[in-house]
């Protein structure tokens, strides 16, 4: 995509980390013709600011980002065994080193029932939020 056609609060990839765009500013075309974007991301993994700053014709790669619901059944060793809404079992997804991570522990030794939400993009995955079942 190309510079100049970023948003903030889209995705961008910055210095190879999928960033959501916090900030954003445009620098005059210089002597040489080319105006400047400075770009500011927070990491959606780790939520570490990056910057740079590209010319506002070169292209810039966006990551395609997947967001899914899954209960939570156990925890089994530090990873989480989810179920999504088709059924389908996976154990393969660590509870995160984080405030989330703190939280759905919490919730599971409390013995609510609820659902993690797991971003996906890069060949990344993690937790990053919990709701409450709906209807129960």
């Amino acid at each position: 995509m190309q510079c100049s056609a970023l948003r903030k609060n889209g995705y961008v990839v910055l210095k190879g980390h999928p960033c959501k765009i916090v900030e954003m500013s445009t620098s005059k075309t210089g002597k040489h013709g080319h105006a400047k974007v400075n770009l500011v991301g927070i990491d959606i993994f780790t939520n570490k600011k990056h910057e740079d700053m590209c010319p506002s014709t070169h292209n810039m790669d966006v990551p395609s980002i997947k967001r899914l619901d899954y209960q939570l059944v156990n925890i089994n060793d530090g990873y989480m065994c989810l179920m999504s809404d088709t059924g389908d079992i996976r154990e393969d997804l660590r509870v995160p080193d984080s405030e989330i991570g703190r939280e759905i522990e919490g919730k599971f030794e409390a013995g609510d029932e609820f659902m993690v939400t797991v971003i996906a993009a890069m060949g990344e995955e993690c937790a990053v939020a919990t709701k409450v079942l709906a209807g129960k």
